[in-house]
């Protein structure tokens, strides 16, 4: 179960996801209105669970395939992972919607340290959704967008859209 979803992350996410962003990913309960930090697997675990098909790349501190043809086998085989993009934005919506992530003001931005998937969740969940959105992620999008303007990932993904001048000046 661990490897599978570690696959699909590393697979299908938009960009190398760095460890800490991975291990909070896969601890997200699809769902789940609260985020448990004791469900975060160790990277350790992960790569023991894998076995061998993923490395820490050290100089990025990102966890990426052994080999290219890892993944192109993966494509090739569209069957062995079932509706990864929604699986992605699933878990992407869930966490944001989480009591964690929902304490957090957007005044103030938080230490990404306890939050490490959120600059990821908020950046790409909906390039996810966009791939394929069943009708229960419809429902944690909606809940998300119904209070979209003073959540903390409005303003994560505003300050990794907008051209640095602009960064200073972000509230909601």
């Amino acid at each position: 179960m661990l490897a599978m979803a570690t696959l699909t992350w590393v697979c299908h996410s938009e960009r190398p996801l760095q460890v800490d962003e991975l291990c909070h990913a896969l601890a997200v309960e699809v769902g789940e209105t609260d985020f448990d930090p004791e469900n975060v697997p160790s990277i350790d675990t992960l790569l023991d669970s894998c076995q061998g098909l993923f490395i820490v790349d050290t100089e990025a501190s990102a966890v990426r395939l052994i080999h290219h043809t890892v993944q192109e086998y993966l494509y090739n085989h569209p069957g062995l992972i079932s509706n990864p993009h929604s699986i992605l934005a699933e878990t992407c919506l869930t966490y944001l919607n989480s009591q964690q992530v929902r304490n957090l003001t957007s005044r103030s931005l938080p230490d990404h340290g306890s939050t490490p998937f959120l600059k990821c969740s908020a950046r790409y969940w909906g390039t996810h959704a966009n791939r394929d959105l069943p009708d229960n992620a419809r429902a944690f999008a909606l809940e998300l967008l119904n209070q979209y303007e003073g959540h903390i990932s409005a303003v994560v993904l505003l300050g990794q859209l907008l051209p640095p001048r602009y960064k200073g000046v972000i509230t909601l």
